[in-house]
């Protein structure tokens, strides 16, 4: 496993754990006051997404590298998404949502970067297998 894999696993995890929290406090499950039905959702959707993209990462090193990239790209087109309705007043205002937005997308960023410009384990040749039995 290269330094790569490890750093992007960990990404992974910690990323999609921040999106279980904003949606648990969203829901109402940690934080009184912060209750937004469609923001929990949005974001225990793009926490499943991070999370597969985890278990994914023990694919193989093509599948695993696709997955990372998909994975960060999808979270932060959801956080930009998050950006816009606190923008235009759609979704949740506070100062709480638009720095969490503002931090967890820096860490996306730097996610998806290091996915795409990670150096990632070489897929291992596969060979045929040996003609078995007699050979006459």
């Amino acid at each position: 496993m290269t330094r790569t894999v490890r750093t992007i696993r960990v990404l992974l995890l910690f990323e999609a754990a921040t999106f279980v929290a904003a949606a648990a406090i969203h829901f109402g499950a940690l934080l009184e006051g912060y209750g937004h039905r469609k923001a929990g959702t949005a974001e225990t959707v793009i926490a499943v997404v991070l999370f597969v993209g985890l278990a994914l990462t023990w694919s193989g090193p093509a599948r695993a590298r696709r997955a990372a990239v998909g994975a960060h790209a999808f979270a932060i087109l959801g956080v930009l998404v998050g950006l816009f309705t606190i923008a235009v007043g759609v979704g949740p205002r506070t100062a709480l949502d638009i720095e969490y937005h503002v931090a967890i997308l820096a860490v996306l960023v730097a996610g998806l970067a290091i996915s795409v410009r990670g150096r990632w384990p070489r897929p291992r040749p596969v060979y045929p297998s040996a003609p078995s039995g007699d050979s006459c």
